[in-house]
């Protein structure tokens, strides 16, 4: 399946990465892309399609933060 390209958004000193949620055969390559871009920090915001620990091992720090449209 074909994903959208990442989307880079800059707002004073932040930056912000917007990204697909990759399933656990993606993980390698998404970490590689994350890396490429200097992400320091992963927030999830969706539910969960991959184990986050191979993401951790490449030094980049996971946080989940589910919000609700309702």
């Amino acid at each position: 399946m074909n994903r959208p390209a990442p989307v880079e958004i800059t707002y004073e000193c932040m930056r912000f990465l917007i990204t697909h949620n990759p399933t656990n055969s993606q993980l390698a390559k998404f970490t590689e892309e994350l890396k490429s871009f200097g992400v320091q920090t992963l927030v999830r915001v969706c539910d969960a399609t991959y184990d986050k620990t191979p993401v951790e091992k490449e030094g980049i720090e996971v946080l989940v933060m589910h919000f609700s449209l309702l």
